[in-house]
């Protein structure tokens, strides 16, 4: 089998990162929920783990370093533990549904929301975003990477025009493990991971990074192993975000991702690249398919395929081929509509994939789509 689904979720993983889980679950504990000396050790770990994510993407403190099931959850407890009634927020088309259906919910409840729309090569159009900012914008919120077309905008350059008051909160899914992220240089105050993809580890680990202009309130209370004899949420972080027992495994999967990263992250973009460049080659001279990709490290390439549904070929690539890729609309249907796009068949490579899989991609594709031309 061909499996060129990474966007969804990564379907290589380092052997660190299986070992690492696998011995978690031989021997674990509750994290900081006990005295004794494995729950202690497991503890240790989980902090030796927001030390090194804290590192990577330059943040703030090991303690704004909040452990979370998916990169879903960061981006609520982002957005519904920072915007309130009368906040006016600033986003783009190209946010997938972990963006846009809270702030749809908090449109309800008297929050202002702006989508900034494409420019004519289909990325974020930054110029038509600051339209919409004003000095009263309480935060823009934006992908570092379009998980339907892998384009992604200047982070850096955005942070410059918009007001210091201003909260940049940024979706890292699909971006997490490919670039550099540098929080701290880039003027991030909010950075949701998902831990499943780029950065290596099982599913279930994400996070959220955030600065120190930026306190979420809580969205989930319980628990935390900390300040018992309050009924209220302890005021300090990452207690007042992490109720409940956390993914002890997944935790130290993603720790391990980070550090295989250290090693080997520029040269897994390398070949990432390498990988999209022939493809997006390839598929472009194809009689019958429209591209809508270019060349990219994030490992995305999509296209459609003339008098053939997404879904369809994305169904007859695996029943006749073996090759996994995802059909659809990508829970981005505002990119899709500025896309003027129905659903698109999305192909996602990492550097654990080959260049003789994306041979026999190209061949499954040319078959298609002849037999579709008759």
């Amino acid at each position: 089998m061909i499996y060129f689904d990474n966007a969804a979720t990564g379907g290589f993983k380092p052997d660190s990162v299986i070992t690492a889980a696998t011995a978690a679950m031989k021997y674990c504990a509750n994290p900081g929920r006990s005295g004794h000396k494995l729950s202690l050790a497991c503890l240790e770990r989980v902090y030796n783990c927001r030390k090194l994510l804290c590192e990577f993407f330059n943040g703030y403190g090991y303690d704004r370093v909040v452990f979370t099931k998916n990169c879903t959850e960061a981006l609520n407890i982002a957005i519904f533990g920072t915007l309130h009634y009368g906040d006016e927020v600033v986003t783009t088309v190209a946010e997938h549904n972990s963006v846009l259906r809270p702030l749809e919910s908090l449109k309800g409840r008297g929050v202002k929301v702006h989508y900034a729309p494409l420019n004519v090569k289909g990325e974020v159009d930054i110029s038509a975003l600051l339209h919409f900012v004003t000095p009263k914008t309480r935060a823009v919120i934006i992908t570092l990477a379009s998980n339907v077309t892998g384009t992604s905008p200047d982070i850096s350059v955005l942070r410059k025009v918009i007001p210091e008051s201003t909260l940049l909160i940024c979706d890292g899914a699909q971006a997490c493990g490919h670039i550099k992220i540098d929080m701290k240089g880039s003027g991030i105050d909010a950075l949701a991971v998902a831990g499943h993809k780029g950065m290596l580890g099982i599913q279930g680990s994400g996070a959220l990074l955030f600065s120190e202009k930026f306190n979420p309130d809580p969205v989930l209370s319980g628990g935390t192993g900390s300040e018992s004899n309050n009924l209220g949420m302890p005021d300090f972080y990452p207690d007042r975000l992490e109720s409940g027992t956390l993914s002890y495994p997944a935790i130290v999967s993603l720790g391990e991702g980070v550090m295989y990263l250290n090693e080997n992250a520029e040269k897994g973009a390398a070949h990432t690249r390498k990988l999209t460049e022939y493809l997006c080659k390839n598929l472009f001279g194809i009689r019958g398919i429209k591209l809508y990709s270019v060349p990219n490290v994030f490992g995305i390439v999509t296209f459609s395929m003339q008098n053939m549904q997404s879904e369809v070929a994305a169904y007859n690539l695996s029943e006749e081929y073996s090759i996994c890729v995802r059909g659809g609309l990508h829970c981005a249907p505002l990119m899709h509509k500025a896309l003027l796009s129905d659903g698109l068949i999305r192909a996602s490579v990492c550097a654990f994939n080959s260049m003789n899989e994306c041979e026999k991609f190209i061949q499954a594709v040319e078959n298609l789509s002849s037999k579709d031309r008759k």
